[in-house]
């Protein structure tokens, strides 16, 4: 049994696996993953052969995020995903680690020190389509994005932000604007099945859910889920007055000093990377 480090090409794998497990990762998260810390995801190799996974993404010096934590069925309740576990988190140093596990695994996790903080839920439905008119972020919008980004977080993650913020063919981020001042975001990418909308990052629940529509109607996908955290309530109402419903909730927990989200964090960008 060894424990390494990820390629990228192993990345896509992973994401493979997940999609078996429900999770409907997007077309390129591999990419856009791998860009905010390349030495973040790990694999147990057995016989040759990758049979589990996990990342640990270092996002700055004090913060780091854990994810993708997966064991082929054949592996599982053998000891190979906790050894890979102990494995990577000694890529975070120092640093506090947050995740997003299923509420089952809350007291796992709390033994290896994570403390729950809330939970995200998340909500999947249909956007009437409509017509787009917010402009699309440009490079010259990051260092903007990147703060509106950190003050609705709590964290700084600008190696991350700069792949999942630029727009392609399967990822769209859409901006709001007061006069000259953005206000908001939101960005939109395809995956195996829709689309899903995060970050939204937004004054409140009205602009939150403008940006959601629009985000939707860039990439022409009204098939959409979002991850609302719990402070996000107006919002997640909002959505269910569309017929938005609940998939599923996660426990946001963190190991060390959690940050503090501001009060535009509407939905956040990746159960994966935080």
């Amino acid at each position: 049994m060894i424990h390494r480090r990820a390629t990228l090409a192993e990345l896509g794998q992973v994401l493979d696996w997940a999609a078996e497990e429900g999770w409907n990762p997007g077309l390129d998260d591999a990419a856009a993953f791998y860009a905010a810390d390349p030495d973040g995801f790990f694999v147990t190799e057995i016989g040759g052969q990758p049979v589990a996974a996990i990342s640990v993404v270092n996002h700055s010096d004090e913060y780091a995020f854990l994810g993708l934590y997966i064991c082929r069925p054949e592996h599982r309740s053998t000891g190979v995903g906790f050894a890979l576990w102990q494995f990577a988190l000694e890529h975070a140093g120092k640093r506090t680690v947050g995740l997003d596990g299923v509420p089952a695994q809350e007291a796992n996790y709390a033994r290896s020190g994570f403390v729950l903080a809330g939970r995200t839920q998340r909500l999947c439905g249909h956007m009437v389509p409509e017509e787009p008119t917010f402009p699309l972020a440009t490079p010259d919008d990051f260092t903007a994005l990147a703060q509106l980004d950190a003050a609705a977080n709590g964290v700084s993650r600008p190696r991350f932000l700069r792949a999942w913020l630029e727009s392609g063919a399967t990822r769209k981020t859409v901006v709001l604007r007061d006069g000259d001042t953005m206000t908001g975001f939101a960005t939109a990418r395809t995956c195996r099945t829709g689309c899903k909308i995060g970050p939204i990052v937004a004054a409140d629940a009205d602009d939150a859910h403008r940006l959601a529509r629009q985000a939707a109607a860039a990439l022409a996908d009204p098939h959409v889920t979002i991850d609302t955290p719990d402070p996000a309530g107006p919002f997640a109402d909002l959505l269910r007055q569309d017929g938005f419903t609940q998939n599923f909730s996660t426990a946001r927990m963190f190991r060390g000093n959690a940050p503090t989200p501001g009060k535009t964090l509407q939905a956040v960008a990746s159960l994966e990377l935080g």
